[in-house]
């Protein structure tokens, strides 16, 4: 088993590469002209990563874009594996005159990001089975506590996390949406949702996560990889 990077190694390794470090994983966006430039673009980032790419690789296909993410799939983390493939697939998607890129401050839709939703709980084990099921979704590579957060398997859904309530809170509510961002997207982000009518309830955790909330109050989080633990 390789070893795994921190979130500073991971992207300091890979930011000047158009990669951004979420949740994890490494991400980008390669911008296309239509579904068959995609499909090509796709093909040739398969066969560059070879047997890699079973274990490491996904993509999104779409019309004008093919979105990859890199990670070591059964560490859900990142090695080495996972730097040199995205310098790798930087370099090639250049000499065909493409980039990869996070789409931070380019004009695009949005930026890569991955979004994740928390369920407060006061007995997570307890809530933890029932969402599990509901949503057809299994445990996260090497996490199968009772308390461990929840993934699709199939890669389409947000993961879901469960944040410990030490009292029931009925004033507020309890489930609540985590947009993991670029770092250097999550101050655009805050200031569109604050002009489109929310508020900041909390940066007391920033730049881990800034707590946003809309008019009625329900709740919303901006993370991105900074102010954490680097493990």
């Amino acid at each position: 088993m390789e070893q795994t990077l921190g979130r500073q190694a991971a992207s300091d390794a890979v930011s000047d590469q158009g990669w951004r470090y979420l949740l994890g994983a490494l991400r980008t966006s390669v911008r296309v002209g239509s579904l068959v430039q995609a499909t090509e673009v796709a093909a040739r980032v398969v066969a560059l990563c070879g047997s890699d790419a079973d274990g490491h690789l996904r993509a999104d296909i779409r019309p004008d874009r093919v979105v990859l993410t890199l990670q070591s799939v059964d560490q859900a983390a990142l090695t080495a594996c996972d730097i040199d493939l995205a310098r790798r697939l930087s370099a090639a998607m250049r000499d065909v005159g493409l980039r990869t890129e996070p789409e931070v401050g380019t004009g695009a839709p949005r930026s890569v990001q991955l979004v994740e939703i928390a369920v407060d709980a006061l007995d997570i084990a307890a809530v933890r089975p029932f969402w599990k099921a509901v949503l057809g979704y299994t445990d996260e590579a090497g996490a199968d506590g009772p308390k461990d957060p929840i993934v699709d398997p199939v890669g389409q859904g947000p993961a879901m996390w469960f944040q410990q309530m030490d009292q029931p809170r009925p004033d507020r509510n309890r489930v609540h949406f985590d947009i993991c961002v670029p770092h250097d997207e999550a101050p655009r982000r805050i200031e569109a949702a604050l002009t489109a009518g929310g508020r900041l309830v909390s940066a007391a955790h920033a730049p881990a996560f800034w707590v946003l909330a809309d008019i009625e109050g329900n709740e919303a989080c901006v993370t991105t990889w900074q102010g954490r633990d680097d493990s």
